[in-house]
This record gives C-alpha cells, structure tokens and sequence, in this order.
C-alpha cells in the first residue's frame, strides 16, 4: 500500500515538469487526490486537488501554469507544471482524500533563475 511519487527534478525558471504520483494496493485515486507543496522554512500548502468526480482546483498561484490530471486505469495522478518559476521550488507530495489519508515520499522541484 503505498503512492509513489516520481519526476521532480531541476528546470530553469520558464521550463516544465510533470510529475507523477502511482497509488497501488488499496489506495484508490478514485477517493480524490491533493498535490501539496512544502518550500524550504515555509509551511506545506496545497496546490491542486482532483475531487471523486475528476474535477481540478488549483490555488491562485499556480492556475494557468499547472495542470492535474489523472489516469484511472493507471491509478496514478499526474501534476503537469509549466512557466515554472524559483518560488515553485519545493518537495511535492501527493496525498489520498481516502478514510486513511495516505501520503507520498515526496519529490524534489528546484527551479533556477
């Protein structure tokens, strides 16, 4: 049981990355999916959610520029992140709306001015 979250890496500031986050055993993305951020000294904010019917809601900050989505088949949640910027620098965890609320391991985002 467990959500893998995959494909942080370093981008200059203007390029993109998407990540991944796969949900195996009993974890269920149909539950609902949140990306969730924590920047280095700050507080861990959320991003974007995907609700049980597959509707998207981001936070101010990075509507326009980050797209959620999801593959049920997969069972994986997907966060395509484009016009990255230095302040979107942080470790991403996806994180199940399910009754046990399971959480990635995080993956590292660094963007470069």
């Amino acid at each position: 049981v467990q959500l893998q979250a995959s494909g942080g890496g370093l981008v200059q500031a203007g390029g993109s990355l998407r990540l991944s986050c796969a949900a195996s055993g009993s974890i269920s993305i149909g539950d609902g999916m949140a990306w969730y951020r924590r920047a280095p000294g700050k507080q861990r904010e959320l991003v974007a959610t995907i609700t049980r019917d597959g509707t998207a809601i981001y936070e101010d900050s990075v509507k326009g520029r980050f797209t959620a989505s999801k593959d049920n088949a997969k069972n994986t949640v997907y966060l395509q992140m484009n016009s990255l910027k230095p302040e979107d620098t942080a470790v991403y965890y996806c994180h199940n709306l399910g009754y046990r609320g399971y959480w990635g391991q995080g993956t590292q985002v660094t963007v470069s001015s």
